[in-house]
């Protein structure tokens, strides 16, 4: 189901998928008055300045106009003065750049382990994971899951079987397409690009600058209109480039079926059609090449990139151990490496774990769901990613969940987050986002989040990947100042005290698709820190 792996989606990807007075307040009786309702029948008449947009998920809906989670306000007015004690957060993803000027204070580390001595000193089964554990161990591509059953189908039913064929044979058929229009895209990006440069006199520009060009050469003004177009997509010409040819080469790769016949496993050497087969993968949680970990380090910091140090970003959480679980590649992941990863998560003391992936198909799902009831009995919080489909998952799959029939959850401590943009209004939802009324817990910012990336870079990405991060940030924040509410009680604080709105919203980016925002989730409400903290201090003292 995610077309984009891990579930994070850029503006090209967005483009691929789909072709301040109130006049009245919602108030959250749950709470006391101070909380934060969502004000009604209001437009921010200004866009978004750069330097708002890069800590949008941090501001505040009533003061900003701008959907955030109140992070700033909670600290400036809630936690000042206070001290927290420290949470583990678990980033199961593609890696960590644990080097990141950004990150590496906030690196777990595995003190009952001895670096570089070869041996297994707290006897875990996982030989020097000074820093977390690396499942994958160098392989960087995987199949999608889909294409796993194709190869061999005896590993389910026939229906699912016949099921995984379908998107098979659409796959082919989409890449044909596919193809033939990003090689258009590609060609009008470079020729506009290079017709631009050469007017400009310089091959890096901006897109005030090509709007406010009057030549009215017909060549200048058709590369105008193209680059125009391009910077929509909200990235760097430079960027948008290297998406669009990778999405390309992904289509002539389907097309010619060369990487069905690749078994990217075999470089491990492990069995993951057996669980008990655990003495794999390596304590390099970086991978082999850091081109590799751009998810998972941007993940990373959106919950923990260091507060207030005048570079890159803000992380949500200031009293945070990041602990690095590889097991997410460029494909989908195995459930052998998800269900192991999250129990060591589990078993190295993490509070909070964040799931920014998902699939279509489970072949071993029960693993997985063994491994969430074991964090549950852990009293261990999982936050996961809603999917970018644009779909209901109510009724589409979207692996792991917590419940079997998509109406009762056999366990409460995994909450599923969709993804909000910047624009307060009926466009607050993600277009590419996935809703739910029973299997979406509550949404969080997820559109154009500005965090940490490979080799001491920041970068914007967008997708309910950003949007559980997010989430997890106010998670790890209320388990670090309030450490005595479980897991259960973080979860349904996050759902109870977020901040309601009831007004119609765009759905899937189709503006004849409008729904009131009650019905896409669960709680019909979107994270809010402040509201958050204020809801668990009141249940801690009951």
């Amino acid at each position: 189901m995610n077309t984009i792996k891990p579930i994070y989606i850029s503006a090209f990807a967005i483009l691929a998928l789909v072709g301040c007075g109130a006049s009245k307040q919602v108030a959250n009786s749950a709470v006391t008055s101070t909380v934060i309702s969502a004000p009604l029948n209001i437009k921010k008449n200004v866009p978004i300045n750069e330097n708002d947009l890069k800590r949008w998920s941090h501001l505040d809906i009533v003061k900003d106009t701008i959907p955030g989670m109140s992070v700033d306000r909670a600290y400036s007015e809630l936690l000042k003065g206070k001290k927290g004690v420290t949470v583990i957060v678990g980033i199961v993803d593609s890696g960590v750049d644990i080097e990141h000027e950004d990150l590496k204070s906030v690196v777990w580390t595995n003190k009952k382990e001895i670096a570089g001595n070869g041996i297994d000193d707290d006897k875990n089964g996982y030989i020097d994971d000074i820093h977390g554990w690396n499942f994958l161990g160098d392989i960087t591509k995987e199949h999608y899951e889909y294409q796993r059953i194709i190869k061999n189908k005896n590993l389910v039913d026939e229906k699912t079987y016949q099921e995984a064929k379908a998107i098979g044979d659409k796959k082919i058929a989409d890449a044909v397409t596919g193809k033939t229009r990003t090689e258009q895209m590609l060609l009008t990006l470079n020729e506009s690009d290079a017709t631009l440069a050469k007017h400009f006199g310089k091959s890096i520009y901006t897109i005030d600058e090509v709007k406010a060009i009057v030549s009215q050469e017909p060549e200048i003004q058709k590369s105008k209109a193209a680059m125009e177009q391009m910077f929509s997509y909200g990235m760097p010409i430079a960027d948008l480039k290297v998406g669009v040819t990778k999405q390309l080469n992904g289509f002539a790769t389907a097309l010619s079926g060369e990487n069905l016949k690749t078994d990217y496993r075999k470089i491990i050497g492990d069995n993951p059609e057996d669980l008990t087969d655990t003495k794999y993968g390596n304590n390099n949680v970086m991978g082999p090449d850091k081109d590799g970990i751009l998810h998972g380090t941007h993940v990373a910091g959106i919950v923990a990139q260091t507060r207030n140090n005048a570079i890159g970003g803000d992380g949500v959480a200031n009293n945070v151990e990041i602990l690095t679980v590889r097991a997410v590649p460029d494909g989908d992941e195995y459930d052998k490496d998800i269900a192991l990863g999250i129990r060591y998560a589990v078993d190295n003391g993490a509070k909070v774990i964040n799931g920014s992936f998902g699939k279509s198909f489970s072949p071993h799902k029960q693993w997985v769901y063994d491994a969430i009831k074991y964090a549950e009995k852990k009293d261990v919080l999982i936050v996961h990613a809603a999917g970018n489909d644009a779909k209901d998952i109510d009724f589409a799959e979207n692996f792991p969940n917590d419940s079997e029939d998509k109406v009762t959850e056999f366990a409460d401590n995994l909450i599923t987050i969709g993804a909000l943009n910047f624009e307060y209004g009926n466009k607050v939802v993600a277009r590419f986002s996935n809703i739910g009324k029973i299997n979406v817990d509550v949404f969080a910012p997820g559109v154009k989040i500005y965090a940490t990336t490979p080799n001491d870079s920041y970068k914007y990405l967008q997708g309910t990947s950003m949007a559980a991060p997010n989430a997890a940030g106010v998670a790890a924040l209320i388990r670090s100042y309030y450490p005595k509410l479980s897991a259960q009680q973080v979860k349904h604080i996050l759902m109870d005290s977020g901040v309601a709105i009831t007004e119609d919203v765009i759905v899937a980016g189709k503006s004849n698709d409008t729904r009131s925002f009650t019905t896409l989730s669960k709680s019909g409400k979107i994270v809010n820190a402040y509201n958050a903290l204020l809801m668990a201090e009141k249940m801690s003292k009951k």
